[in-house]
């Protein structure tokens, strides 16, 4: 064992005083209290998360060694923590250290995954850069972790790189990139890498054939949504949904009922998400009774719990219609806690059809007024001609500090 000019072996300062760093963890006025014991990754991830809150490096050192003597140096999940505590520390060359110890590409990629789940995309592409060699594995986590961490400029970027290094594109690939062209609705970039998927003779499955439906209707071309529609296989539920929910971003709600009709000819069952297409349409085209309709088919027919996101698409088509007792009664009878946007669509409707008391019912169940409810508030008491009323709500955003957007 090696030993240091102070007689301790290699480790010894962190050995006894693993007590101390686990007493300094739970002083870092974390909520959690563990009964893990102190051996577990688990634990040594959260320690790590919390060094990284309370800005406690020496802890942070403290619990790297620990992970060393317990031989976690090259698990993944690990490994990306602490690169993500150490370039959060501004200590680059430590990091590099640490993703050094990784010495197969499979673990490489997971270290990858693992910080971009954790939303360290910046930190991520640091240690991509280092890598000594790169598969489409480790691509594809760049790419799907750039999209789902909303960095869809960065995600195209990449992939032009992907390409530029002769790496051929997969499927997994497609998805990411034409989720990215979708979210931007770029319209140019979604016929490039669709003409790519052509080219390359990518296979659509049900997943990529959802995600290019959904990519058109977004790009603002729902022609060439239904023209990919109809030549897709459409045995799974998930294109039916793209096509439904893109019909519904036009407020083309004949149509949606039309694709459902469809759907049950060529027997695929709904699911959740084709009645939230389904009442958004409805919502959007004030159909009033065929949202009633559907509503209660999804639960009485095809046994489909309403959830939140259904229950907000029919107050919003309720109160769009002006039936507010009525979408007042849907959000008491809910089985869960109203949301914002559910309270926000009430509030809405009631400065349209000047109902004062809902509306302030609505209003005193938004927990975080933005200035959009003072604004609505206000429209609403101004319409009632109850100016006291309005200019209170004026004062109420001054005394809070809350302005107007501007636009």
């Amino acid at each position: 064992m090696m030993r240091s000019r102070h007689g301790a072996n290699k480790f010894g300062c962190f050995g006894k005083s693993w007590t101390n760093v686990y007493r300094s963890f739970h002083s870092l006025s974390s909520p959690f209290h563990y009964s893990f014991p102190a051996t577990d990754p688990t634990v040594l991830h959260r320690v790590l998360e919390r060094c990284r809150v309370s800005m406690d490096f020496r802890t942070a050192s403290k619990t790297h060694a620990r992970v060393v003597v317990l031989g976690f140096a090259t698990y993944p999940s690990l490994v990306a923590s602490l690169i993500s505590t150490y370039a959060h520390f501004h200590q680059p060359h430590i990091a590099l250290h640490v993703f050094s110890n990784v010495l197969d590409l499979f673990n490489m990629n997971l270290v990858i995954e693992s910080l971009m789940k954790g939303g360290q995309c910046d930190v991520a592409k640091k240690v991509f850069g280092k890598m000594p060699v790169r598969d489409v594995v480790t691509w594809n986590s760049m790419i799907g972790g750039y999209v789902k961490n909303s960095r869809f400029f960065d995600a195209l970027s990449l992939f032009r790189r992907m390409l530029s290094a002769k790496v051929e594109p997969d499927g997994f690939t497609f998805a990411s990139v034409v989720t990215a062209c979708a979210r931007l609705g770029a319209l140019c970039s979604a016929k490039w890498v669709h003409g790519l998927m052509v080219e390359k003779r990518v296979e659509l499955n049900y997943i990529l054939s959802a995600a290019l439906i959904d990519m058109y209707a977004k790009c603002g071309r729902i022609d060439v949504s239904r023209q990919v529609f109809e030549e897709v296989a459409r045995d799974h539920v998930s294109v039916w949904n793209a096509m439904i929910s893109g019909l519904a971003i036009y407020g083309l709600a004949m149509d949606v009922t039309v694709v459902f009709s469809r759907m049950e000819m060529e027997r695929v069952l709904p699911d959740s998400v084709t009645f939230i297409g389904i009442l958004t349409a409805c919502s959007h085209c004030g159909l009033v009774e065929k949202g009633r309709k559907y509503f209660g088919m999804m639960q009485n027919r095809f046994m489909i719990q309403p959830q939140l996101e259904h229950y907000g698409t029919m107050v919003d088509l309720l109160g769009r219609a002006g039936l507010m007792e009525e979408a007042y009664g849907v959000i008491k009878v809910m089985p869960m806690e109203p949301d914002v946007v559910i309270w926000r669509a009430l509030l809405s409707a009631c400065r349209i059809y000047r109902r004062k008391e809902l509306g302030e019912v609505a209003i005193a169940n938004i927990s975080r007024l933005e200035s959009g409810d003072f604004v609505l508030l206000s429209n609403m008491y101004c319409s009632l001609k109850n100016w006291d009323s309005a200019e209170r709500v004026r004062q109420m955003m001054k005394m809070g500090g809350v302005r107007k957007n501007q636009w």
